[in-house]
């Protein structure tokens, strides 16, 4: 019984980590000297982050080959953030934003905190929107970059008899990526159908805090009512911006 008792007895003595300094180290069963707590805690800490980036990165390999090409199309593949070229204050704003949505985006993630770029064609909005999206691509985050047009499609598309997927399968498809630029805002007719699908698409993304960046050629107000209140407040609830591009076209002159 003494013995049992002993082997049971929890020995400690003062021990010292390299990196850490001294700590108390226990025999347990006098068999082993446990090893420092904090040493331990690290590397509990370090291996879980590492399991959870290794799932992250095959997240995005089985995103990227279910999608292919429509995460972000070839053509824009080139239009990172640092190649954006910012010749006035209105550009410079908008870069200033699109570095620090991109930059910040866990926060972003954890508000779903979208926003609205509106203003005339060739201003570069497209450039800062898919720049974003290839920054927070290289952190394995989930990006899908559609035309509205090409959404309402695919939507319609549900509809036909013997279609491989349903309406539902296709919301629930562009609810899942972390972040969705929809591009061409505006081009759409304006119908009950796209006003009731957008917002079908945008209130699931609402609910599951997924942020959204609206793409359009209109100014605000035009975006506003094309959009719906619905929509436009629900962008706007979680601190979403309105960004102005309200400059001229410098097609050609930016990458």
């Amino acid at each position: 019984m003494n013995q049992l008792n002993a082997i049971l007895t929890h020995q400690s003595r003062v021990d010292s980590c390299d990196v850490h300094g001294e700590f108390e180290s226990r025999n347990l069963f006098n068999q082993v000297w446990s090893k420092c707590p904090q040493c331990a805690a690290d590397k509990q800490a370090t291996d879980q982050r590492e399991a959870e980036e290794k799932a992250a990165a095959l997240r995005h390999q089985e995103w990227q080959k279910k999608l292919g090409e429509a995460v972000i199309p070839d053509r824009f593949r080139n239009r990172t953030l640092g190649s954006y070229v910012a010749a006035n204050d209105g550009q410079r704003r908008a870069l200033a934003f699109a570095k620090d949505y991109a930059e910040r985006f866990d926060e972003v993630l954890a508000k779903g905190r979208g926003a609205i770029f509106c203003g005339k064609p060739g201003t570069g909005k497209t450039h800062l929107a898919v720049g974003i999206g290839l920054h927070i691509m290289q952190r394995n985050r989930l990006v899908l970059f559609v035309t509205a047009q090409r959404m309402f499609c695919r939507i319609k598309d549900s509809w036909r008899k013997g279609s491989d997927e349903s309406q539902s399968d296709v919301i629930r498809l562009l609810t899942q990526p972390d972040l969705l630029i929809l591009d061409e805002i505006g081009v759409q007719f304006g119908s009950k159908f796209e006003e009731e699908a957008l917002f079908d698409v945008m209130n699931e993304r609402y609910e599951k805090r997924k942020p959204t960046l609206l793409l359009s050629n209109k100014d605000e107000s035009e975006v506003r009512a094309l959009i719906g209140e619905r929509v436009y407040d629900r962008l706007r609830e979680d601190g979403g911006v309105i960004v102005p591009f309200g400059w001229g076209s410098h097609r050609g002159s930016a990458a």
